[in-house]
């Protein structure tokens, strides 16, 4: 079962609507209208299972350097698994990622700005 199309998305201030934009047998893309918000979502089957979703954002900033030039800029945010052939299930594994979501976003993302701030 593919992701229906579009997908939508709360980031920059708003929901954004993302249309699918490309796809083949093991990914597909969903870009939004001025291709500034991107969702990726890819699989490889090989010795491991792994499943790859990716948030990425593109923005045009001032220059630290000369500020009366513009720059642009671009993150990325993923979420990998990566599992065996055998030994976990898909529930399993659902169970982890679930508890890595709920982890980073307790009390109101408090671990998110940790990882970010380069806490280890």
């Amino acid at each position: 079962m593919s992701y229906v199309d579009p997908q939508t998305i709360n980031v920059v201030g708003g929901v954004t609507s993302l249309p699918r934009t490309g796809s083949s047998s093991n990914s597909g893309t969903f870009t939004s209208a001025d291709g500034t918000v991107e969702l990726a979502v890819s699989h490889s089957r090989a010795k491991r299972n792994r499943s790859t979703i990716s948030l990425s954002q593109v923005k045009t900033s001032a220059d630290v350097l000369i500020p009366s030039q513009n720059v642009r800029s671009q993150q990325r945010v993923y979420v990998v698994v990566d599992r065996p052939l055998n030994g976990f299930t898909v529930a399993e594994s659902k169970t982890m990622v679930d508890s890595l979501i709920a982890f980073l976003t307790a009390s109101t993302g408090a671990k998110v700005t940790q990882l970010l701030g380069f806490e280890i």
